[in-house]
């Protein structure tokens, strides 16, 4: 695994570096500049020696010797002048010479040799004769190596006779160890002087940026770690940070973002436990709901005359639609479906309302009226509605003995029909509107016979409005052929096909509605 490197290492890497290049920077520049002003400082006092020597010496005859390259008394006079200048101003030689073509120069007076010696010009040769042509002094500096003199620097002066004619020139060489060796003293210095700089300046900016950056960060760092660690714990170290700029800023934003994640957390717990109490409560719900309807199938097993099954699949965990079936007395029997506008809890509520009013209200009399039931349902759902709920109920009530059915539909789905040895077809006739929507209304009443081996599919919208993932209706042509695949099934193997068929149809997408239906078959005696 690579190491990583802490801000604080970095940040102390980075200054080192920056301190140590900028130290070198500063000793590699000021050892140039200190070079150039102390060549030009020894050029330049060798330029004051040579102007005292021209005044002193005798330029005339320095152009007889140049003719005659022969030594007198004045010559042994000046030679003694001249190797006493060259001891008492430090020059490391004093000579003067005569250039020529071929790159060399004859000397007229040098102290290691003798008047009339040449030796080749080791220095720029175009400034010397220009110097020695033009009669003016070289504008730069003139170095010369030679493994007889040694790394020399020249002072150069034309000597002019009293014609104003250049005869010679007049050179004062300087040694450059000397220089070499005060530059290499500057350089030693001034590297000293730097380390202790930098030294200084490492630590006081180290301090200054670890008091003002590299703390508060560590300080927000470790903050957001215990508060990670310990599951949302708030303490009040990120109050401490006042660096007055964008560190405290972005440590106030840390503080504030933990502590609206704590609220949040909170909010969330509270939010949790509640979706987990309704949870509970709806899964209770769903169970009284589920209680209230028959489920026990057989529900009659002594009764041999019919078939009955129904079931019902809700959207949510309680819905709105719901079946019931009832012994009026030994000879009639109640059918029940009904669906309830809206879902879940409210829908469930009024569900259970309605149901219990539709069979309270049927049990009262003997009668038997479906739409005289239906309205009085109507009108005391009507009282206090302030929900503007409806419910549409297909009711029927079938005498046993003769196969009568007398029924009422109000604004329900169009029930399925099989006559003895055809297939399901749907049964329409002109519905009533639905229960609670208005009061006193007259609700229509129909009736028609049931023969042995007849039977009635009853459903809910949930069925024909079940939805596949491309939002394409599962529809009523669907449902009778899905009754038709079994149309002599016994009941619950009917609604089992049904089922099956909505499901494939519908496949992964989800169910938006109650899922109701029950199937009545009729034996007679």
């Amino acid at each position: 695994m690579k190491n990583k490197s802490s801000v604080n290492e970095k940040a102390l890497l980075g200054i080192v570096i920056f301190t140590l290049f900028f130290g070198v920077l500063t000793c590699v520049a000021g050892s140039l500049i200190f070079d150039r002003v102390i060549e030009k400082l020894y050029n330049d006092k060798g330029y004051v020696v040579a102007n005292l020597i021209l005044n002193d010496i005798d330029h005339d005859k320095i152009a007889e010797y140049t003719q005659t390259w022969t030594a007198d008394d004045y010559y042994t006079e000046m030679e003694s002048y001249l190797h006493e200048v060259e001891e008492h101003s430090g020059a490391a030689y004093i000579y003067i010479a005569v250039p020529n073509l071929d790159h060399t120069m004859r000397y007229v007076y040098d102290s290691d040799t003798f008047i009339g010696d040449s030796d080749p010009i080791s220095a720029s040769f175009e400034e010397i004769w220009k110097a020695y042509t033009e009669g003016e002094r070289p504008t730069s500096y003139l170095v010369r190596k030679s493994k007889k003199y040694g790394f020399l620097t020249s002072s150069c002066l034309p000597v002019k006779d009293s014609s104003g004619n250049v005869v010679a020139l007049l050179f004062v060489d300087t040694n450059m160890n000397e220089i070499l060796s005060i530059l290499g003293k500057y350089i030693f210095y001034m590297v000293v002087i730097s380390l202790i700089l930098l030294v200084v300046f490492c630590i006081s900016n180290w301090k200054v940026m670890n008091r003002n950056f590299l703390k508060p960060i560590m300080l927000i760092k470790k903050s957001l770690e215990d508060f990670a660690q310990n599951n949302g714990q708030i303490d009040d170290s990120l109050s401490s940070i006042k660096t007055g700029d964008e560190i405290e800023a972005l440590a106030g934003s840390v503080h504030k973002m933990e502590k609206d994640i704590v609220k949040y957390i909170d909010n969330i717990q509270a939010i949790t436990a509640e979706k987990e109490r309704i949870s509970a409560e709806l899964s209770v719900a769903t169970q009284i709901q589920a209680d209230m309807l028959p489920r026990t199938f057989p529900p009659f097993p002594n009764r041999k005359e019919f078939d009955i099954y129904a079931t019902m699949t809700p959207a949510k965990e309680v819905g709105g639609d719901f079946y019931d079936f009832f012994m009026i007395d030994d000879d009639h029997i109640a059918l029940v479906m009904a669906d309830v506008s809206g879902k879940g809890v409210p829908a469930a509520l009024f569900m259970v309302i309605t149901k219990t009013l539709i069979k309270n209200r049927t049990m009262m009399d003997d009668k038997l009226s479906t739409s005289e039931i239906l309205r009085d349902v109507n009108n005391q759902l009507c009282e206090g509605n302030d929900a503007e709920m409806f419910v549409t109920v297909w009711l029927c009530i079938i005498q046993l003995s003769t196969g009568l059915c007398r029924i009422t539909n109000a604004g329900h789905e169009h029930p399925a029909v099989k006559v003895s040895g055809q297939p399901y077809a749907l049964r329409t006739y002109r519905h009533s509107i639905a229960v609670a929507t208005m009061p006193d209304i007259k609700f229509e009443e129909h009736e028609f016979h049931l023969n042995p081996g007849d039977s009635l599919f009853v459903y809910t919208d949930g069925v024909t409005e079940a939805t596949d993932s491309n939002n394409v209706l599962f529809g009523t042509d669907r449902l009778v052929d899905a009754l038709n695949k079994e149309k002599d099934a016994d009941a619950t193997t009917l609604l089992r096909v049904v089922k099956n068929d909505i499901d494939a149809f519908v496949g992964d997408a989800p169910q938006f509605d109650d899922i109701t239906m029950l199937c009545f078959r009729y034996f007679g005696n």
